[in-house]
């Protein structure tokens, strides 16, 4: 697969379709928890946009990476949740509703906080005579068009079309998941000499990434008293991160277009099924434990 056909058609409609599917699953009523339950939102808010770029700046400094994966690795920590933590929040019988409300909340917050994040982390560990930039104007417009629209036109759908929505909400999840897998095996395709490399040089970090920022989630959770769906909810959303777009945001001609950035994303989005499913699997091991 041509790299340009890759990051020109599929990336963006993967992106396009995975937002859209988020956005067939809100109402105007998910932003509203906000007010409902702040003490949940702000825990999660702060866990997410605040603490897990805090989190994964000292991993990406503490492993000895090369600067590009280094940058990846900070693009991952500075995307917000996705479709998928919505997902895994469902199968771990968790707050659907407060996941989704973290999900369309950080991705409206990270549209302005992702350039800030990824200027800092190319200055940090590219130098200051990194050409690369994200340019924060032109940067924020493009994020908003690739998230925000379609998230909005789902929205518009299952207000004015319900009953399409509600039917069309399981397949655009199935289609959103073929277009990841293609964007994955696209992006590890176009770097498959040194992939085995990248697994061993980022393998790790990615999975510590992921399972450091869920027990942070966890804890905080935990600490605050929030009860045990809640906590469920928000360890899923601190933990698992939208990994198409910070493939889209490194790989993109219109972006960074410097695919080597995207591979900690390509490979934490593989790793988080797995610790999504095994989180999921315990908390309903543990619920049928304490039933019995």
């Amino acid at each position: 697969m041509e790299a340009n056909f890759l990051t020109a058609v599929f990336l963006p409609l993967a992106l396009f379709i995975i937002m859209l599917g988020m956005g067939l699953s809100l109402t105007p009523e998910d932003f509203k928890r906000v007010v409902i339950y702040p003490k949940a939102v702000i825990t999660g808010l702060v866990a997410q946009l605040i603490m897990l770029p805090i989190i994964g700046f000292g991993i990406a400094s503490l492993f000895p990476l090369e600067p590009e994966l280094a940058v990846g690795v900070m693009i991952l920590a500075a995307c917000p949740g996705g479709p998928t933590s919505n997902m895994v929040t469902f199968l771990a019988a968790g707050d659907v509703a407060l996941s989704v409300t973290l999900t369309a909340i950080s991705s409206l917050i990270t549209v302005f906080t992702i350039p800030l994040v990824v200027n800092f982390s190319m200055q940090t560990f590219l130098g200051q005579g990194t050409t690369l930039q994200l340019p924060f104007l032109k940067t924020v417009l493009q994020i908003a068009v690739i998230t925000l629209i379609p998230v909005a036109i789902g929205m518009v759908a299952n207000k004015y079309a319900p009953g399409i929505a509600a039917k069309a909400d399981k397949p655009v999840k199935w289609v959103s998941l073929f277009f990841l897998a293609v964007v994955i095996t696209g992006v590890l395709l176009r770097e498959r000499e040194n992939f085995i490399s990248y697994v061993i040089d980022v393998g790790l970090v990615t999975l510590v990434l992921n399972l450091v920022t869920m027990a942070l989630g966890f804890g905080i959770a935990t600490l605050t008293k929030l009860g045990e769906k809640r906590t469920t909810a928000i360890t899923v959303e601190v933990g698992i991160q939208n990994g198409t777009l910070a493939i889209a945001i490194a790989s993109s001609e219109t972006l960074l277009n410097t695919p080597t950035m995207a591979i900690p994303a390509a490979i934490y989005s593989l790793l988080m099924f797995a610790t999504g499913a095994g989180f999921a699997w315990w908390v309903n091991s543990r619920q049928s434990l304490s039933k019995a």
